[in-house]
């Protein structure tokens, strides 16, 4: 069940880029030149973020209902992988405190939850040490396991949800987007 809604969500996805023209194996600029080679490549690095718990389900994200998590565990969201907007998307959905990876140094923070930024690139955490929350390029350069690190992130969020600042916050940053779909795009292709 969980695998065919991960199908279908993906389906949806590529139909949507389609019908826009878009390779759905489009990485963005940014992608490239934080050194990614291509979308698998990516995509593995998501999978290896969410850890080895099963995911529990796809949430919808849609012009007509915004799902939320009907118990604890990993989900997927079926929305926008921009910056802001997914970060809105995820609190809309319940998130008290948002985990947000960056390679090249997003500067997300977020008007309504604290976003505690993670980067994986020790140049980035170097360049933007003042707006980044957690270095874990630490398990690059072989200083720190990822067990080390994934501990460090636990605790870091258990701080933040009982009242510690982010950098984003201390600095000010209170990004906020709400992205949708298009209803009558959506419309022709089905997904309504």
């Amino acid at each position: 069940e969980v695998a065919d809604a991960i199908r279908a969500m993906i389906d949806r996805q590529e139909r949507r880029m389609k019908a826009m023209g878009v390779d759905s194996r489009f990485m963005s600029k940014g992608n490239i030149d934080g050194g990614l080679t291509t979308i698998e490549e990516k995509s593995l690095g998501a999978i290896r973020k969410g850890g080895t718990r099963p995911i529990q389900g796809v949430l919808e994200n849609s012009w007509r209902r915004l799902a939320k998590p009907t118990r604890g565990g990993l989900w997927l969201q079926d929305g926008t992988g921009w910056d802001v907007p997914s970060v809105t998307d995820m609190v809309a959905a319940g998130a008290q405190v948002v985990v947000f990876t960056t390679g090249r140094g997003s500067t997300t923070g977020h008007a309504v939850a604290p976003v505690l930024k993670v980067t994986g690139n020790p140049e980035t955490y170097e360049r933007m040490r003042d707006n980044m929350d957690i270095n874990a390029g630490t398990i690059l350069d072989g200083s720190e396991s990822l067990r080390s690190v994934g501990e460090r992130i636990f605790h870091a969020v258990v701080e933040v949800a009982s009242g510690r600042k982010t950098k984003a916050e201390a600095l000010g940053y209170q990004d906020f987007v709400v992205f949708k779909r298009d209803r009558a795009a959506e419309h022709l292709l089905g997904f309504c």
